[in-house]
């Protein structure tokens, strides 16, 4: 099913290069538009050095995107029906998509990375800490994987699948991702500070800096496999509400 879900990545090479493509030019965009206009305290050398973190994650939700829009082709081709005829059971379609998804995520954050480190990211990271971040970022693509596959249940349309995602897309925004939360109106701070994205984003901040992180990367972790267990449960029910 992983080998599957790869080769149709592959049919579908636009929308691949879209996904790695789009966080780059942001990326460019946050650094060279409107990097000379924040402000982020004396506690970093160049924007660049703050917004990077939040643009790997960003990566990673519009990577697990694509998900959606797959299993909603899926259930939609009919190709459904083969597959239970031949007694393949909801859980490997579904987890096959997700470990594709991961597969080319890795890929696309390992190039957002890279391309950071052409326009003057200069990590300080520890082996430990390398580790550490590798597990945040991998345990929410993961995650995020999930629930993108569970949306592609739930929408009739891949149009529609790919519409739903952009609210997941969107979460980095009100975070710290791009500017402090100090900076954000007063009303924001509360969901700023309390959603599943900001913990993540300081982790991988402080992990790639080689700074304080608490214990942002527990509580990350914590929400990642929340995450996780909601997305497999409702991925699973519909499934079977979608199969009858």
């Amino acid at each position: 099913m992983t080998g599957r879900s790869l080769l149709i990545s592959r049919r579908n090479i636009d929308a691949v290069i879209t996904s790695m493509m789009l966080p780059i030019m942001l990326m460019l965009i946050f650094v060279y538009f409107f990097g000379g206009a924040i402000d982020t305290g004396n506690a970093y050398d160049s924007y660049v050095m703050y917004v990077v973190p939040g643009v790997l994650f960003l990566s990673a939700g519009f990577g697990s995107a694509t998900t959606a829009v797959a299993v909603s082709e899926d259930m939609k081709g009919g190709i459904i029906d083969r597959f239970r005829s031949l007694d393949i059971g909801g859980t490997p379609i579904l987890a096959g998509h997700v470990a594709a998804s991961t597969a080319r995520n890795l890929v696309s954050t390992t190039l957002v990375f890279a391309i950071a480190l052409l326009i003057g990211f200069r990590p300080a990271a520890t082996p430990a800490g390398w580790l550490a971040l590798v597990a945040v970022l991998l345990a929410y693509i993961v995650a995020l994987s999930w629930i993108s596959a569970a949306i592609g249940l739930l929408a009739r349309t891949p149009e529609a699948a790919g519409g739903f995602t952009f609210f997941m897309s969107f979460l980095p925004y009100p975070s710290s991702a791009f500017v402090p939360v100090d900076s954000m109106p007063g009303w924001l701070h509360g969901f700023a500070d309390h959603q599943p994205v900001t913990p993540a984003i300081e982790s991988l901040r402080g992990l790639l800096l080689d700074q304080p992180v608490g214990n942002a990367p527990w509580i990350a972790l914590a929400w990642a496999a929340g995450i996780l267990l909601v997305a497999i449960a409702l991925s699973g029910a519909l499934f079977r509400m979608r199969t009858r």
